[in-house]
């Protein structure tokens, strides 16, 4: 059975920095792109980060770019989200997908407040 299992969320002070990382499994790993979204409460899901299978093209939304780096270790079956700078208009929760299944996971709570 397909599933994708966010983790690393947390509570972090402004300026703070913190990494997700998602434990993907019944699927081919190495053969889907992979993104991050994140949706904060009363407002529309967005889309993060985005990551080829081979982990060679990555693209940002221009409200993170600088800040986080999205990666992939596929002899782990795992995509990451490396998030420094953090500010409070990054608190969220933040879901991983895979683009191969049309698959989400349940999501990681990142809160960012001082």
């Amino acid at each position: 059975q397909v599933q994708l299992v966010e983790s690393g969320g947390g509570l972090v002070q402004p300026g703070g920095s913190l990494r997700l990382s998602c434990a993907a499994s019944g699927f081919t790993f190495s053969t889907s792109g992979m993104r991050w979204y994140r949706q904060a409460p009363g407002k529309e899901r967005e889309l993060v980060a985005r990551i080829s299978s081979t982990g060679g093209s990555t693209t940002y939304a221009d409200s993170v770019k600088g800040r986080f780096t999205i990666s992939r270790d596929n002899a782990k079956n795992t995509v990451y989200l490396q998030m420094n700078n953090l500010k409070r208009e990054d608190t969220a929760v933040y879901f991983c997908y895979a683009m191969i299944l049309g698959e989400w996971g349940k999501g990681t709570l990142v809160t960012v407040s001082s």
